[in-house]
């Protein structure tokens, strides 16, 4: 199978290493522009502070401490742009990379602020800290438009291939998420393509996309692929992120992995139920007016203002999950659990539209939280009668049932409403494969980005009850059979 790859591959290795140098300088470029950026993002925040707020302290902090203050500032606003992939150019749009970058900006302040606050036992002015993150968000335009523009003329796009084998058309969602000036696809074969001559699939590649191809030859062209030096993206499977929780070991004298159903530490789960108690609590009271007035509103709009569902939890244990109601009273009078078209379903009140929009619709279940049905991030729980429907053509489905359900969770910050139960999967197992308070913390920031974003809130198209592709999963599934009977003949 090996020698399949032979030809040419040589040619294109010594082409590699001539690259190795471009791509060095590639990378020290992209960091110094990125360290440009929070240094000006810095700047009217120190200018701020010591102009305004180092002078007017009850107990000034001098020198130093100013100087830390200034740089808390810094390494918080890399620390949330990270998260908020406020620094990606080369995959993000200049709308989105100054939404990031403000979204960064406005936590760093705050934090800042409140810091201040308890320090010194004085409520400092905010305006002053309020104009510096304005012009922070001025500069940040600045920065990301000509960044952009510098970055896309000065490289041109990768030359992509993007091999398929029960997956396709990932080239539409190339240029439809606006990447087709990092990415430019030349070409688009089939795995067995591929196979029958790679050279002339891979030899002008600097980018591989591998999108539902059996492990088998998968691994064959990932292997290739690295020996050339091109870089891999792959849609994973199933199998790919239960390894991803897998503890190396040494056994018999041999190199092993071994791998277990979920099963984090009691410290973890220790610290994760504190913290679910205390913010679902501290929360609670915060938000206590916005959710009166909340289910006054939908008390005017008729019928009651929350309502209960059940749903699937941890090990599949049925609960009732809490939120504001956001459909007519007989939504479902038929008796069919069905999903939400998004904004032109019927059945959502005028009320309802908003308070989907905004995640609102979810707040009761800090309820759930604090009595401990639920944590604040895990799966989101499903209902019984969906989760069949889905584990009917995917049984794996049931996976995401090892962790307890999630207020927010991997696929809602990465996904969309409309996300299919695969790929929804497979993120819930990114999720669970590296279970940390850190990670948590990581997605409870990064789902303040999404809630002002409409297309995390898409709905299911008119015609479907579910996310699910059903004439796709089943021919996944036949391909999948008839593969597997395959190898092991």
């Amino acid at each position: 199978m090996d020698d399949m790859f032979g030809k040419g591959r040589k040619k294109q290795i010594n082409k590699g290493y001539r690259e190795f140098g471009e791509n060095t300088r590639h990378r020290a470029w992209l960091r110094t522009i990125k360290l440009l950026n929070a240094i000006m993002i810095t700047i009217p925040f120190a200018a701020c502070w010591y102009g305004y707020y180092a002078d007017r302290l009850y107990h000034p902090f001098w020198r130093r401490g100013n100087f830390a203050v200034v740089g808390m500032f810094f390494v918080l606003y890399i620390i949330f742009g990270r998260i908020y992939s406020a620094f990606t150019i080369t995959l993000h749009r200049i709308s989105e990379l100054v939404y990031s970058q403000c979204l960064a900006i406005a936590f760093s302040g705050f934090i800042i602020y409140a810091v201040t606050w308890l320090l010194t036992r004085h409520l400092p002015n905010p305006l002053p800290l309020l104009g510096s993150m304005i012009a922070s968000g001025i500069l940040s335009v600045i920065w990301c438009r000509a960044a952009h523009k510098i970055y896309f003329s000065r490289y041109e796009p990768i030359p992509t291939v993007i091999i398929w084998d029960m997956r396709k058309g990932l080239e539409e969602l190339v240029e439809s998420y606006g990447l087709g000036k990092r990415f430019n696809v030349i070409d688009t074969p089939n795995v067995w393509e591929v196979f029958k001559d790679p050279d002339a699939c891979l030899s002008q590649a600097g980018a591989v996309f591998l999108c539902g191809i059996h492990s088998h030859e998968r691994n064959q062209i990932i292997k290739q692929c690295i020996a050339r030096r091109i870089r891999v993206y792959v849609i994973p499977r199933v199998g790919d992120l239960l390894m991803e929780s897998a503890h190396s070991m040494h056994m018999f004298h041999l190199p092993m992995l071994m791998l277990e159903r979920y099963n984090p530490t009691p410290e973890f789960l220790i610290l994760k139920r504190v913290f679910d108690i205390l913010s679902s609590g501290i929360a609670l009271v915060i938000l206590s007016p916005l959710m009166i007035v909340i289910a006054l509103l939908i008390r005017r709009d008729g019928g009651t203002a929350f309502y209960r569902q059940k749903r699937l939890t941890k090990d599949g244990r049925e609960f009732y999950v809490l939120k504001f109601r956001s459909m007519r009273m007989d939504a479902e009078k038929d008796g069919v659990a069905r999903l939400s078209t998004g904004e032109n379903d019927d059945r959502i009140t005028p009320i309802g539209h908003f308070i989907r929009a905004v995640r609102i619709d979810e707040l009761p279940q800090l309820i759930n939280i604090l009595k401990g049905e639920m944590s604040v991030v895990g799966p989101r729980p499903e209902r019984p009668e969906i989760a069949a429907q889905y584990e009917e053509e995917l049984p794996e489905f049931a996976l995401r049932l090892q962790a307890k359900a999630g207020l927010t969770g991997y696929a809602q910050v990465y996904g969309k409403y409309n996300t299919t139960p695969r790929d929804k999967l497979l993120m819930d197992l990114m999720y669970i494969a590296h279970p940390s308070i850190a990670e948590d913390l990581k997605i409870i920031f990064a789902t303040v980005k999404i809630l002002f974003l409409p297309e995390s809130t898409e709905g299911v198209d008119p015609g479907q009850v579910t996310a699910l592709d059903y004439e796709n999963e089943a021919n996944q599934k036949k391909k999948w059979e008839k593969r597997d009977e395959h190898w092991v003949d």
